[in-house]
């Protein structure tokens, strides 16, 4: 990629022949956009990942538009216009559910800080861009950009691309690269780090060397993101049917650790490899259930990536002689409250989580109508499931989830008689965990 001015750059221009984008891969409210803009005089460019994702033959999730037109310009021109953001301002033309971002060209410049008069780009002293309302030139545009591959634009006036930065040549060799140089961007902004990660994993690709290197490194710079903000890159990275692949990279690039420290320090010194296998059964079957277009809620996925630190809080709350499920929710509510500090959790989504937990120690009470009041729970379905991933990954007894499935699909009669059995056997429940070293008593 070239290292020149944007000023001093041509565009390598694509004709139509010689690409695969087609307006009938494009969303007719992103056509009406890009050429209402057009017919007014302005440059519309469809942009970002619709434009990559298009060229790789996927269908996009959205369309994201580029253009000279300033966002009160935008305003006037699209009734069905709200302008969102004071960090980076965009517009979003509503079309019923359909929203269709159009950003006005942002222009380079070096880094204005707080105290300078009507600067438009903020930084903070780590180099963190704060507000970024300065408006610029296509070519400026293109390079203020993340990746390369997401800096093509699509041309509605010929159908012809502009790419500025070498984006259709590390497209086609599938390699993840940023725009500049690499500390520089993500100190402007952290999140692009796991930005690259989801992006590499979605795509397949492979993370450039360069852009890589500083990851590990700048990692910390993740505890400056608001939380809100982190938890929605998180469901972009676990419930987008890849999120095993991002769980491990990453941990491998210490990010997971910035995200959940608790989580990351079972990860290390548990011994056993429970935790570690329970959340990659949790995530392979988070993943299959995307792909298979069933629900996924954060509540579950929270539930399997906090499930060791709150079960090890837990298991010091029971010693002291506290009930099992009260165990579970005091200790829930310990762990959210430190969680939170790094990645929001809304209580939309905390409240189911901590009944997961709660309904665990109940799967082990098998007498009486106990189980079928169970059965009745309107958490039961999601709680069996985290009941059968506890089994699978061997910290429970795998009778104790094969009775509960039994149960589920019983008439009447059979599950008399499993009720009647499981009254007459010992009841199944946790695995007991070989002692560590250090544990182990030692000879005299």
């Amino acid at each position: 990629m070239s290292t020149q001015e944007p000023s001093a750059i041509s565009p390598a221009i694509i004709p139509r022949a010689d690409h695969n984008i087609s307006r009938a891969h494009i969303s007719e409210n992103a056509l009406k956009v890009l050429y209402r803009l057009k017919n007014a005089g302005y440059e519309p460019y469809l942009v970002g990942g619709g434009v990559r994702d298009l060229l790789l033959g996927r269908e996009p999730k959205d369309f994201d538009i580029a253009t000279n037109a300033r966002p009160e310009e935008l305003q006037a021109l699209f009734r069905n216009c709200r302008l969102i953001g004071r960090r980076f301002r965009l517009a979003h033309v509503h079309f019923g559910s359909e929203i269709v971002e159009v950003a006005t060209f942002r222009a380079t410049q070096e880094p204005a800080h707080d105290e300078d008069e009507g600067a438009d780009i903020t930084h903070d002293g780590s180099g963190r861009i704060l507000r970024d309302n300065v408006y610029g030139t296509l070519e400026q545009d293109a390079f203020r950009r993340d990746f390369t591959v997401n800096a093509l634009y699509y041309d509605v006036r010929d159908f012809s691309l502009r790419d500025y930065v070498g984006g259709l040549d590390d497209l086609r060799a599938g390699l993840l690269r940023l725009i500049g140089d690499a500390g520089t961007r993500y100190r402007e902004d952290p999140v692009r780090m796991l930005r690259a990660v989801r992006f590499a994993v979605k795509l397949g690709f492979r993370i450039h060397a360069d852009t890589e290197a500083p990851i590990k490194h700048l990692a910390p710079l993740l505890a400056d993101i608001p939380p809100a903000r982190l938890f929605e890159e998180i469901l972009k990275l676990f419930l987008a049917g890849f999120g095993l692949q991002a769980f491990e990279m990453l941990r491998h690039y210490r990010l997971f650790d910035q995200l959940f420290p608790r989580t990351e320090t079972a990860l290390t010194t548990e011994e056993q490899g429970f935790p570690h296998t329970f959340i990659a059964k949790a995530l392979a079957s988070t993943d299959a259930r995307v792909l298979e277009y069933k629900p996924v809620t954060p509540a579950f996925l929270f539930a399997a990536l906090l499930w060791e630190p709150v079960r090890q809080q837990a298991a010091g709350l029971q010693a002291q002689g506290v009930h099992p499920s009260e165990a579970l929710r005091r200790a829930a509510d310990e762990i959210v409250s430190e969680q939170i500090t790094r990645v929001a959790l809304p209580r939309r989504f905390a409240t189911p989580m901590i009944e997961i937990y709660q309904m665990q120690p109940r799967f082990a009470q098998r007498e009486g109508k106990r189980p079928l009041r169970l059965l009745s729970h309107p958490r039961f379905r999601a709680a069996y499931d985290f009941l059968v991933l506890r089994a699978e990954a061997g910290e429970v007894e795998r009778e104790l989830a094969d009775w509960w499935t039994q149960l589920q699909v019983a008439d009447a009669e059979a599950q008399r008689t499993l009720l009647s059995t499981a009254s007459h056997a010992p009841q199944a429940g946790h695995r007991r965990r070989r002692r560590r070293r250090s544990e182990a008593v030692r000879p005299a």
